[in-house]
């Protein structure tokens, strides 16, 4: 049997006991099937360690235990408790930042998204005695904003309450900080959670587990399992215990989760794929339109949801800016161990997206666009990992997969375009809304265009900055609700409505509504 530690040292000399097992009220646990699978590093293409896979009694088991937990324990801790818990585990990741930006780099070649992690646990933390519902009396003569205006002789409140057990499903791509975006507001809110990881990344959730135990949560509150989202994402989205679904991924899966979800109407918050336009307006600083459109594609790799994948450039400012942007991509790109200071860009995750990505350069040559910069493999020095160069295509059209696909690489396509309205209507012209950018010194036309883009999230003069303070999510198939922000812990909460009869005889009820 596959023991549930391993004593590991990470490329940078980092010595730590990794968790492999499934965790289950507080503890590491074998899976039932005894099944494990292996998590490479992107870098070398070796095997880190093996991690014990969950199937569906695996998935009940967890279930089961969020749910006992929620009834008869969770549910009595006082919000100011939940907080503080929330609090002490951010100040174990903190004491902990070396091993887990290790692992991070190790297993998916990322680095310094630890802050970000420990900001999200602190904001929601403070959210936790700020949840206030609505009240009215009917003989109220000014209306305030928490009033709720009603016929009759009542008074009227809600009160906010937990779902209850919430399934939980995140990516590859940034596994510790999508985590902590599930995971935080979930918790304040007064849920209790079964996380399911992916498959690629398993190892700094399994990391943060042994933080949790040890930051007070009660066993069960947390469950973190690891599994094939066919197998145990399956399970956990259509379990019938399960009240609420949140999922980070693509577009197709999140069609499916949904699918799932619905055998108990769950409710479902999803953000899934995207095709994010960056438009450049020839009064732009193009020398800060480049300094934020190179990394809004290519860092982590290209393996970022909100990725500004298309960039729009007014037809006088074209020619400087793609001169300029290749120029960043020669002198900048710095692809190779992510260990290493110097490192810009690490590998792609698995050799599957290295090859999908190059299947992509293909496709845009046969299509009849123009590569001008990459599109091949960038071997390391000991020829290993799934190293692609930053790849530049021009001369596209709006049919062309490039175009309207979503790839997850360092790839981007620049079109010219003549006039705003071009500009959005090829901006519009996707499936996806997950987020988009607009450069221009001009803030009133900033605006204007920002009212038109149908996008979740539009940054002016910027490209991909994110604060757990604010809401992100998408529009159209880029997804479903909202996470971070007031609205994140929203999502986590029902709101009862109280209605109570205030007529001077008790025994007469008000009247009532309509039939329905």
């Amino acid at each position: 049997m596959v023991s549930l530690f391993a004593d590991l040292v990470t490329p940078n000399g980092i010595s730590y006991q990794q968790p492999l097992g499934l965790f289950i009220n507080n503890q590491f646990v074998a899976s039932k099937s005894g099944e494990t699978f292996a998590t490479i590093d992107p870098a070398t293409e070796r095997e880190i360690a093996r991690v014990h896979s969950a199937g569906a009694g695996d998935v009940e088991d967890a279930v089961r235990a969020a749910r006992q937990a929620f009834e008869e324990v969770w549910s009595e801790v006082s919000s100011q408790e939940r907080g503080r818990i929330l609090c002490k585990l951010a100040d174990l990741i903190e004491e902990n930042a070396d091993v887990l930006a290790a692992i991070e780099s190790w297993d998916n070649a990322i680095r310094e998204d630890i802050p970000e992690v420990v900001d999200t646990l602190r904001y929601y933390a403070g959210w936790v005695d700020k949840r206030y519902g609505q009240e009215a009396r009917v003989t109220d003569l000014v209306m305030r904003r928490q009033v709720i205006p009603t016929k009759g002789t009542q008074l009227n409140y809600t009160v906010p309450e937990p779902l209850g057990v919430c399934g939980q499903i995140i990516p590859w791509n940034y596994p510790i900080v999508m985590a902590s975006w599930k995971l935080a507001p979930a918790l304040a809110a007064g849920n209790t959670v079964v996380l399911k990881v992916s498959e690629q990344t398993p190892l700094s959730a399994l990391f943060l587990a042994s933080l949790i135990a040890s930051a007070g949560f009660p066993p069960g509150v947390v469950n973190i399992i690891n599994g094939y989202g066919a197998v145990a994402g399956s399970a956990l989205a259509s379990h019938h215990d399960v009240d609420k679904i949140a999922f980070t991924g693509s577009t197709q899966t999140g069609k499916e989760i949904m699918k799932q979800a619905a055998n108990n109407l769950k409710s479902v918050t999803l953000e899934t794929g995207g095709k994010s336009p960056l438009i450049i307006f020839n009064d732009a600083d193009l020398d800060a339109a480049v300094a934020a459109a190179y990394p809004g594609i290519m860092a982590n790799a290209g393996q970022n949801c909100t990725a500004n994948s298309r960039l729009l450039v007014q037809r006088d400012a074209y020619d400087r800016f793609l001169k300029l942007f290749i120029a960043k991509a020669v002198a900048d790109a710095n692809v190779g161990d992510p260990f290493a200071e110097d490192t810009f860009q690490g590998p792609q995750i698995t050799q599957t997206q290295f090859d999908r990505i190059l299947s992509y350069v293909q496709s845009g040559k046969q299509e009849g666009a123009q590569l001008v910069h990459g599109g091949k493999a960038h071997k390391n020095l000991n020829g290993k990992g799934f190293f692609l160069e930053p790849t530049i295509f021009t001369g596209v059209t709006p049919r062309m997969r490039i175009y309207r696909e979503e790839i997850f690489g360092p790839f981007v396509v620049v079109l010219p375009f003549e006039s705003e309205s071009e500009a959005v209507q090829m901006a519009n012209d996707t499936e996806f809304g997950l987020a988009a950018a607009v450069f221009t010194r001009d803030i009133t036309r900033a605006h204007r265009i920002t009212r038109k883009l149908k996008a979740g999230t539009v940054w002016i003069n910027d490209s991909q900055t994110v604060d757990p303070r604010i809401p992100f999510g998408g529009f159209k198939q880029s997804g479903i609700g909202q996470e971070q922000g007031e609205a994140g812990i929203k999502a986590y909460t029902n709101y009862k409505t109280v209605v109570v009869n205030l007529s001077a005889n008790t025994h007469s009820p008000a009247s009532p509504g309509p039939k329905l």
